[in-house]
């Protein structure tokens, strides 16, 4: 008998449905950010210090809404309504950027409906989680499955982006963008399930209100805003980089990036795997040092198939991190997952907010070159600090 259930539980159509779910938001997501740089240089005719701006602006903004979110989405509400909700500004934030080219309309409602989309994710993996504790279903695997969703949504969104906006132009990519949100939507009110809450109790929800005095949880987000700091200004500037200086393809940065994304999926899998025989301590310090030879890399190396093959390198920093990394939070602030799923994105988002205050300067007054030596550095940085924090 028990076999015969297996297979049935290996098709939950709930399962499956998180899945696709994820590989559509991340495809839409996908299509819109490799090609920004590139956007605001030369649609919207800005020097380097305007766009690491406008992704510092955009950083900010969305930790100020996400933290909005987080505290209410665990506590009351139905949380799929929520992520239609931001779907819905992500449909709004497309189509904006489709048809206009003024720094100073996107620099405003562009990033504020922008901050409003990207609560979307964080929350679809919050309900997953909610889903996984309430089925017994497995976590680690079934996150490192979803997230795997996301590099491959990377593997096919960078190389389609650049295709659409070098060949048809900025506008017809960001509807293309805007048209695959809404079928989200309706995937979402079709087949994701609202899970209910489980009230925490008054102990639990005292520890969690002191849960940022926790030291372990400030290291690992230290860590974690520097790691996605220095992955941030990698993809703001590779693009600009890779044209403007190594004169190569403008092409070649959405391979790059689909490349990445494709090894991230067989990295995060085995992470997923072997973290409970390793640790997830051990698994993130291994990630950190691929990333800091990834850096290294690009100070040392500068041809095509160069790139190409430290992509190795830097998809297991990236599928690594961005896996086990937001599963580390959550098991360090047990029964919030959404508040631990929202810290773990505003690690991100601040990292963002570093990333382009640096790239833009360091572009603008030392040439791009300087970007990856200051990204080497951060990631050394950040690999000290992920040593002190302790494994659970």
């Amino acid at each position: 008998m028990k076999s015969l259930l297996l297979p049935r539980r290996r098709l939950n159509p709930v399962y499956f449905a998180f899945m696709v779910v994820s590989f559509m938001v991340g495809v839409a997501g996908a299509l819109q950010a490799p090609t920004l740089s590139l956007f605001l240089t030369r649609e919207v005719d800005v020097r380097p210090f305007w766009v690491g701006l406008f992704y510092t602006v955009n950083a900010i903004a969305g930790i100020v809404v996400s933290l909005l979110v987080a505290k209410r989405s665990d506590n009351r509400g139905d949380r799929r309504m929520l992520i239609l909700f931001c779907c819905l500004m992500a449909v709004g934030n497309a189509l904006l950027f489709a048809f206009s080219r003024n720094y100073l309309t996107l620099i405003t409602v562009g990033v504020l409906l922008s901050a409003i989309a990207n609560v979307s994710m964080p929350q679809i993996f919050a309900l997953a989680r909610e889903y996984a504790d309430s089925s017994a279903r497995e976590v680690v695997m079934f996150s490192s499955v979803m997230r795997a969703q996301l590099s491959l949504a990377w593997v096919v969104g960078p190389p389609l982006s650049f295709a659409l906006a070098l060949n048809y132009g900025f506008t017809t990519m960001f509807v293309i963008a805007a048209g695959l949100f809404v079928i989200c939507m309706v995937l979402i009110w079709v087949a994701l399930p609202s899970v209910p809450r489980v009230e925490q109790p008054t102990e639990a929800v005292s520890t969690q209100i002191q849960v940022w005095k926790n030291k372990d949880v400030r290291w690992l987000f230290v860590a974690s805003l520097l790691m996605w700091t220095c992955n941030t200004m990698y993809i703001i500037d590779m693009p600009l980089y890779i044209s403007s200086v190594l004169g190569l393809s403008d092409r070649l940065a959405g391979l790059l990036m689909g490349v990445a994304a494709g090894l991230e999926i067989p990295a995060m899998l085995l992470a997923g795997h072997y973290v409970k025989r390793l640790g997830k301590r051990n698994m993130m310090l291994f990630a950190v040092v691929a990333g800091a030879v990834f850096y290294l890399g690009l100070v040392l190396f500068h041809s095509r198939m160069a790139l190409l093959v430290l992509q190795l390198f830097n998809a297991v920093f990236i599928g690594i991190v961005a896996g086990i990394g937001m599963l580390w939070f959550q098991d360090l602030m047990p029964g919030r997952p959404g508040a631990a799923t929202t810290l773990f994105t505003n690690s991100i988002s601040t990292g963002m907010i570093l990333a382009g205050v640096v790239q833009g300067a360091l572009a603008e007054m030392f040439g791009h070159y300087s970007v990856y030596w200051a990204a080497l550095i951060l990631s050394l940085l950040s690999l000290a600090m992920v040593v002190k924090v302790k494994d659970v």
